[in-house]
């Protein structure tokens, strides 16, 4: 057998680089799968799905702090106070501190997926060598750049200039230049058109081989995210116009409970990351730390169930944006309401009569009650108790995560053709309607951009930031000054982390 070595390089200012960053509310974290092997035999081809599998497990093991540092800016969502993350409620209010522990830790989290993917994709290539089956090499090496483009994607939204790592080897970090956002949008989605030709064209549910890994579709939807913060609207358009007409993909009837249980691997998802029990009460449980989201104090349907933490909530003005538009299925969806909260919506007189409907209790029948640290909590992180496997008690746990729907491919294609693009897979109104019929809401008969940004707002707040980097985007710095915030475009990016500038020479400029 041919033996070859492989090896990751440290420097010594690269492994602090990637060090893990402590903090006392850092519970129970899944570990990431950053070891690989000093001498691996690359002729035994079985084995060549290894890598593939510890670059999904970096990404279903996504550290808890990632998602809510991302997300957290927009008018759609707030941090919730008092507690012991006064910089995490402060950088919801766009005052930013280059040393809250956070910023450090996201950035060090995505580095080191990125540098894992990096290694995947090598480690692959050396398994190609001697595969007979050269084409599904290209598949995995395909899979890894697609989720390593997801990883670049969002932490370019975040920072704006970042790195684009181009070996496993992280020392280059400390003599590389930084990519500007387009640039990295530029070479995401470049890195798409390589791969979207070596995937399989299929939902990601029906992969026999990794149920619910990267397709052909997959592919397409970030390419088609990366043109968006590009404004290449036609690119918008042609890409997620092969996701619509590819006829793989549909609308969950059940809005409320595609964010549960019946949400895994659902006919709506396009990109998701995959948590289990097992069905087991006990033993082994992969989970997302979804306590960050959950309310404090409530009192479950069933007895035992965790409480969350109460470090997010959706906003007010979002709330009055869902009633004013007539909204049910959405809002009782999106929103866990308390008692508290409740009566803060009715010192407005415009809302002092509200629908029957909102209350504190969930319609799964768990009791939201009034804390101290939100008014209410997000319905879309919210698994009702009677989901839980009997025997688990931790808030959340067993939920799938989402990352991309096709509720959003929808909403993509209307808002590229309402900025010039044009396909002819459907119209813009037909999409926009797809999307409010499931919310039983009444058809539109016109459509134009503003309508689509309306209809973004409604259907993906809470979700990865979407409504903040829209704005951003298009420049409606207004609609982000709420509340006493005031908004300006030097607060878009996050400052770069204290400890990565002390380390890279590059962030120092």
């Amino acid at each position: 057998m041919k033996l070859k070595k492989f090896n990751i390089k440290l420097t010594f200012a690269i492994v602090a680089l990637l060090a893990t960053t402590a903090c006392q509310d850092k519970l129970d974290e899944l570990p990431e799968n950053k070891s690989f092997t000093q001498q691996t035999d690359y002729s035994i081809s079985s084995n060549m799905v290894l890598p593939l599998n510890g670059v999904y497990a970096s990404f279903n093991g996504i550290a808890w702090e990632n998602f809510p540092l991302i997300s957290v800016r927009g008018d759609d969502v707030n941090a919730g106070g008092l507690g012991d993350q006064q910089d995490y409620a402060e950088t919801d209010k766009f005052n930013y501190n280059k040393d809250y522990w956070m910023y450090n830790s996201v950035w060090q989290n995505y580095y080191g997926y990125i540098f894992n993917a990096q290694s995947a994709m090598e480690q692959i290539a050396l398994y190609k060598e001697q595969a007979s089956n050269k084409a599904l090499a290209d598949q995995y090496i395909a899979e890894v750049k697609v989720i390593r483009a997801w990883w670049l994607f969002t932490i370019a939204r975040v920072w704006g200039s970042i790195f684009i790592p181009t070996s496993s080897d992280p020392s280059e970090m400390l003599v590389a230049k930084l990519a500007t956002k387009d640039e990295v949008m530029k070479h995401i989605s470049a890195q798409m058109d390589e791969a979207i030709p070596l995937l399989p064209a299929i939902h990601p549910n029906k992969r026999a081989d990794i149920p619910g890994g990267v397709t052909k579709y997959t592919a397409y939807a970030v390419k088609a995210l990366a043109n968006l913060e590009l404004k290449n609207y036609q690119a918008v358009a042609d890409a997620t116009g092969e996701i619509i007409k590819s006829g793989e993909f549909a609308l969950e009837t059940d809005y409320y409970n595609l964010f549960k249980i019946k949400g895994k691997l659902n006919k709506e998802n396009v990109l998701e990351m995959q948590y289990s029990d097992f069905g087991k009460g006990s033993g082994d449980n992969y989970a997302y730390l979804y306590a960050f989201f959950g309310p404090q104090g409530w009192t479950p349907k069933v007895t035992g169930a965790g409480d969350g933490w109460g470090f997010y909530e959706p906003s007010l003005k979002y709330i009055k944006f869902m009633i004013d538009r007539g909204e049910t299925t959405r809002l009782q969806t999106s929103v866990l309401f308390t008692n508290r909260g409740i009566a803060e919506l009715q010192k407005d007189s415009k809302y002092t009569t509200l629908p029957g409907w909102i209350t504190n209790t969930t319609p799964s029948g768990d009791r939201i009650n009034d804390y101290a640290r939100a008014l209410f909590a997000s319905g879309k992180h919210y698994l009702p108790s009677d989901q839980l496997t009997p025997g688990r008690t931790d808030y959340g746990t067993n939920k799938n995560f989402t990352c991309i729907r096709y509720a959003e491919i929808l909403l993509m294609y209307a808002e590229a053709l309402t900025q010039g693009a044009t396909n002819s897979t459907m119209t813009a109104l037909n999409a926009v309607n797809a999307v409010r019929a499931r919310a039983a809401m009444p058809a539109l008969t016109t459509v134009d951009n503003a309508a689509v940004m309306n209809e973004k707002f409604a259907e993906l707040a809470m979700e990865w930031g979407t409504r903040y980097y829209d704005m951003v985007r298009l420049g409606k710095y207004s609609e982000l000054s709420y509340d006493g915030r005031t908004f300006t475009d030097s607060k878009i990016f996050l400052p770069y982390p204290q400890t990565q500038v002390d380390l890279l020479p590059a962030l120092k400029k």
